[in-house]
């Protein structure tokens, strides 16, 4: 990784959470507008005028504040940048959610250390300001907090006991196969919850609102500050194979129940249940 100073996460904590902040609020702000205006992987996976707003506000902030960085984001074109790191932006997580006026999107914002679209990539800093008001945020190495309140996650219940967050894609053939590995997991677990914004499930996995979560076909916006803010808070973030979480598969537990999870989805399928 390259070398990044105190000074420099500190400048970048600040930077994070000013732009999830202000960006979320003109995003819940905006919402009575929300409309349509184009569709990605099917006619399902929408994105809204709203959206695309966002992502312009973060750049341009982005390209204000730090000029040198990189940026990908979910609604524009990849930026290069010379300084190595790269902010890595969901402007809208959860957007289906945003449009029906259910609370459970965000924004999403975080900065990296090195190339986020090979996955060689470390994270730096992360926040995510959520439908409701809250805004979760994390430094590598510094912990991880909602609002001003410090997140700690050590322990929790057995698999058996656990609450269990999950997402499924828009692609239709893929949604199936990923709500036959949810079926299999309902014997496993105390329940599952389908929320809808990764982003925003993963810090509820931080607070202990859900015990622990998994998801297939994530992109690095949808989880960059997310996973980060649940591993500053104590859990395990990882992928099927205990090296880093990806487009494959994110398992994100406490670490005494992270083995079990992964095994039990792994006798779901799940191991098998993407390209």
């Amino acid at each position: 990784m390259m070398a990044i100073s105190t000074h420099d996460i500190d400048a970048l904590l600040d930077i994070a959470r000013v732009l999830a902040r202000e960006t979320g609020e003109q995003v819940v702000a905006s919402l009575r507008d929300a409309r349509v205006a184009a569709t990605k992987s099917s006619a399902e996976d929408v994105v809204t005028q709203n959206d695309i707003a966002a992502e312009q506000h973060l750049r341009s902030r982005i390209a204000e504040l730090r000029p040198q960085d990189g940026i990908l984001g979910e609604e524009g074109d990849d930026v290069v940048g010379t300084s190595g790191v790269t902010w890595v932006l969901d402007p809208i997580d959860g957007t289906v959610n945003y449009l029906y006026g259910l609370p459970h999107y965000g924004v999403s914002v975080a900065a990296v250390a090195g190339p986020p679209r090979t996955g060689e990539w470390t994270p730096l800093v992360g926040a995510v300001y959520d439908g409701s008001g809250v805004l979760w945020s994390a430094a590598r190495d510094r912990g991880a907090t909602r609002d001003d309140e410090l997140l700690v996650r050590t322990t929790g219940p057995d698999l058996g006991g656990t609450l269990l967050a999950t997402g499924f894609q828009y692609v239709a053939e893929r949604r199936v196969r990923q709500g036959q590995i949810a079926t299999q997991m309902l014997a496993r677990v105390r329940d599952i919850r389908r929320l809808g914004a990764a982003s925003v499930d993963l810090c509820l996995a931080a607070a202990g609102q859900v015990d622990a979560y998994y998801e297939h076909g994530l992109n690095a916006w949808d989880f960059a500050a997310g996973a980060l803010i649940a591993t500053e808070a104590g859990l395990r973030v990882s992928g099927i194979d205990g090296g880093p979480a990806s487009e494959r598969l994110l398992i994100a537990a406490v670490p005494g129940t992270w083995g079990a999870l992964r095994d039990a989805l792994i006798e779901a399928g799940a191991e098998d249940s993407w390209p």
